[in-house]
């Protein structure tokens, strides 16, 4: 029996426009009177995510940030944080890269040392407290991971000067354009597998879904594992299922509706 279910948001429930399905609603209700709790990990900072879904915050989990921050109900159930020399030589490394834009991610909001108006309209798409600062090796906050954009493509051009990081800190490919440095147990899963401890549900009761790198450890805390139809092969890899649609056709929907978990199925999903 399902009792938890877990879904990436950017590739994966959310369409290419970042648009949550209109008939999401009505199935999250009816999976909460069935008693399964559902949640939302993304890279996304948990005030984007809390503004996504105000209507039902106060009963679904975030596990924002990559998973470096957890909210339920309104209370802080977990944080990871990065230290602030880590985080500043990180900084200083992408500071060197060409075509990088960086974004330092704090428990209050994300920071940002650029005037390029492109980019801050692309990064508040998926924050929504973001500050410009002169200086981000100065930020006061509690500080959750360093980000590193290149529209060119982080997995051929940014991974590779990180690679050596990988034994001391979480490298996570986020999506093609953006790659995450977080704390080395600072992930998905760890995060999910801290919270089903907490509230007592297995792996064989949580249903998941990801598309990208950064779920890659939140395929093994599910038994019901889900790699999108459009997710990165190593994903697909991971995973024991694969969804039949993406997440342009509402894969996830589609999927929870097809395992049976809905007494009333939608069925306009399109």
């Amino acid at each position: 029996m399902i009792k938890m279910i877990v879904t990436d948001m950017d590739g994966t429930l959310l369409n290419d426009q970042h648009e949550i399905h209109p008939d999401f609603w009505k199935i999250e209700e009816e999976l909460s009177n069935s008693g399964i709790l559902f949640s939302v990990a993304s890279g996304r900072q948990f005030y984007n995510l809390e503004s996504k879904f105000e209507r039902i915050k106060d009963r679904i989990i975030f596990f924002a940030e990559n998973g470096t921050y957890v909210s339920h109900k309104g209370k802080e159930l977990y944080v990871n944080s990065l230290r602030r020399e880590d985080a500043i030589g990180f900084i200083e490394m992408g500071r060197k890269l060409e075509d990088t834009e960086l974004v330092l991610c704090g428990k209050e909001s994300a920071y940002l040392e650029t005037d390029n108006e492109e980019f801050i309209a692309e990064i508040s798409k998926f924050y929504e407290r973001v500050k410009v600062v002169d200086n981000l090796t100065e930020v006061n906050d509690t500080l959750l991971k360093v980000t590193l954009c290149n529209y060119k493509g982080v997995e051929e051009n940014t991974y590779p000067h990180f690679i050596n990081y990988t034994d001391r800190f979480k490298v996570a490919i986020a999506a093609k354009i953006f790659i995450d440095i977080t704390s080395l147990d600072a992930n998905k899963g760890n995060a999910i597998k801290d919270i089903q401890k907490e509230l007592n549900i297995s792996a064989e009761e949580t249903l998941v879904f990801g598309d990208y790198l950064n779920d890659l450890e939140m395929m093994k805390n599910a038994k019901y594992s889900y790699a999108m139809k459009n997710a990165h092969p190593e994903i697909k890899k991971a995973s024991n299922f694969i969804t039949q649609y993406d997440n342009n056709e509402n894969g996830v929907l589609r999927t929870i509706e097809e395992l049976g978990l809905l007494k009333n199925p939608v069925l306009n999903l399109q």
